[in-house]
């Protein structure tokens, strides 16, 4: 790789906010990214190549930080998020339910033999597609939470489930990998917990800030590397490893200094790469020459949306529950991996490729509907709050009217009213913004 590719790469990238740059539309971030990859990838202009080493390499830093960045969001100290891992469970076993039943029908009606491979890309979701384009549209509250758990365990499941479904021989080297990995997380967590508990985290804050160290970036990234470096020995996915670490520092606060520094990190370079990537790497020219496939993976999309809607007779919201169905990284490596041990059909890995745009598609016109559907003045995805029963709603005082000649009041002066800015309290206003 060159710095014209690199450039080239980053070039494309800005298609993401530059699609997300209305209002109205509000297209996540990561559609973009992916549509640009898309472009100059193997299916489009194949102005970089996918498998090109370094450009790899990068990719796999952006999707490790990319999920310790979602994992470090997740509220693990919130109650409502421990009070709801069971719901959340629970409507996963649903949508596995509904997935497996799904399977036996397209495998019949298709004619092949990939029941336990379709079963976990419908019952799959992408953390790393489903976590940004939640925050590119501000998606929260208590829908937005009880799904986290509910993502996380399914993507990191379906992850680990792939290779076992596809190659069976090496299905217990990769659950030792899972559980090392996830042990390391775990103690990452105790590690970091210890050093809260005796003020040796404050400490090195302190004198991080004031000497411009960046320490906390440089030992995040570092135990970040190791575990990556952890799960590539170990033959799982780097994503649970990124996600693992996330979760360890969000058990004691991830300071705001730190958030900053990975948010710049993360979405400014290496967020771009992996998802430019991501969509470079899906080839489609082989579909035109196998009709069949295109309907599979058409059918494949939308059983994996259906699946996940049966949550809607759990008391999940519609767009939320659809939402949780977008799914990228498992059928990626299922066409990566499926051709490598041959195991598929010619026009198959594309199919579920395709299968996975369509969730994609999916999830971000629910994405979309989740945030308008939130009242004015809430947070998206916060409901307003009911009102007591036996509590009677205040009428609303009716404006009242102006004599015809009379001109209406005009608005204070914000530079001279009683909180302006040649007022004690405007100027102490001020000055608090500016001490912040």
């Amino acid at each position: 790789m060159s710095f014209a590719i690199l450039a080239v790469i980053i070039a494309a990238a800005l298609i993401g906010p530059v699609l997300a740059w209305s209002d109205a539309w509000r297209v996540p971030v990561v559609v973009g990214e992916l549509a640009a990859g898309v472009l100059i990838g193997d299916t489009g202009l194949r102005w970089v190549d996918p498998q090109e080493s370094t450009f790899t390499f990068l990719a796999d830093i952006g999707f490790a930080m990319v999920m310790f960045v979602a994992g470090s969001r997740v509220p693990v100290r919130d109650k409502a998020l421990v009070t709801g891992v069971r719901s959340s469970l629970l409507r996963l076993v649903a949508v596995v339910a509904a997935a497996v039943v799904l399977a036996v029908g397209v495998s019949q009606v298709f004619g092949v033999g990939h029941v336990a491979l379709y079963a976990v890309l419908i019952a799959s979701s992408s953390a790393a597609v489903i976590m940004p384009v939640a925050a590119s549209l501000k998606l929260s509250g208590p829908a937005m939470l009880a799904m986290l758990p509910q993502v996380a365990v399914a993507d990191a499941a379906c992850i680990v489930a792939l290779p076992l479904v596809l190659d069976p021989a090496h299905a217990g080297h990769a659950a030792l990998g899972a559980l090392a990995v996830i042990g390391a997380g775990a103690l990452v967590g105790a590690l970091f917990w210890v050093s809260e508990k005796h003020g040796w985290r404050e400490r090195a804050h302190k004198k991080s800030q004031d000497r411009d160290f960046a320490l906390e970036l440089r030992v995040s990234l570092l135990v970040l590397l190791l575990m990556a470096a952890l799960a590539s020995i170990s033959g799982v996915s780097i994503m649970l490893a990124g996600f693992a670490l996330g979760l360890a520092v969000a058990v004691v606060g991830e300071p705001r200094r730190l958030a900053r520094q990975l948010f710049a990190l993360t979405e400014g370079l290496f967020a771009p790469i992996f998802f430019v990537w991501l969509g470079a790497s899906l080839d489609l020219r082989a579909l035109p020459g196998y009709p069949g496939m295109i309907v599979l993976g058409v059918v494949l999309g939308v059983c994996a949306v259906g699946a996940h809607a049966v949550t809607r007779a759990m008391g999940q919201p519609l767009s939320y529950a659809v939402l949780s169905s977008a799914q990228l990284g498992v059928p990626v490596a299922a066409a990566t991996l499926g051709r490598q041990l041959g195991v598929l059909r010619p026009g198959e890995d594309a199919a579920l490729l395709l299968g996975a745009l369509v969730t994609i598609a999916a999830a971000t016109v629910a994405g979309h509907r989740a945030a308008r559907s939130s009242p004015p003045g809430m947070p998206p995805g916060v409901p307003a709050p009911p009102v007591p029963p036996g509590v009677p709603v205040p009428p609303v005082p009716p404006t009242p009217s102006v004599p015809p000649g009379v001109p209406p009041a005009s608005a204070p002066d914000p530079s001279t009213g009683p909180h302006g800015s040649d007022s004690p309290v405007g100027r102490a206003g001020q000055a608090s913004l500016s001490a912040e």
